[in-house]
């Protein structure tokens, strides 16, 4: 899930950014601070989105630098265990798929990806022995988080299944979708 999340802190604006205005030199030196910032409570911040104020600056002797007491609020991806996500097959190896979820890549593993007996192919393709259906690189998917560690906590690890209703290859669920009206109209007909 995407924040939007006020903060507060002192800023340090070195002196080779006096040469900016105030604002531009703090959200200069914001946006550098918290590239791939992560924390477990405020999740990934993906960028600082707005200054809100700014507070008077101070010099420290010694430091030459100046700080400013600002106010400012960044865009946060918390994924959180049960959301349901779109995203994007970015890799697959043997043990699974790796799906690009925006501010990062969550793991499918391999028993996860469908209800089937699923190969791996040296194409990169996992494929469905019953269901014959594929899932590659590129594939637009939906998926569940089913787990979410921090352990280590600048490479956050994210779990996804695709083994539920409605979720999987985009291209699977329009073909279930067309099924079930098939399925309706058929059924409509014999009631007649």
């Amino acid at each position: 899930m995407y924040y939007e999340v006020e903060l507060q802190d002192y800023v340090r604006v070195p002196p080779s950014s006096f040469d900016l205005s105030t604002e531009e030199s703090i959200l200069k030196t914001l946006n550098n601070r918290f590239k791939n910032f992560i924390l477990r409570d405020l999740g990934l911040v993906v960028a600082v989105s707005e200054i809100k104020s700014v507070g008077e600056g101070v010099i420290i002797p010694g430091d030459g630098a100046a700080y400013f007491d600002t106010a400012f609020k960044v865009i946060t991806f918390k994924p959180e265990v049960q959301e349901v996500i779109l995203g994007k097959i970015s890799d697959i190896t043997d043990f699974g798929a790796f799906m690009n979820i925006g501010a990062i890549d969550g793991m499918i593993h391999v028993s996860q990806t469908m209800d089937d007996y699923v190969s791996f192919s040296k194409a990169k393709v996992l494929s469905g022995k019953e269901t014959k259906r594929t899932l590659k690189v590129g594939d637009e998917c939906r998926a569940r988080i089913i787990a979410v560690s921090y352990k280590e906590l600048f490479n956050p690890k994210i779990g996804l299944t695709m083994r539920q209703p409605w979720l999987g290859s985009l291209s699977w669920i329009k073909d279930d979708l067309k099924k079930q009206e098939k399925a309706v109209v058929k059924e409509g007909k014999a009631k007649k």
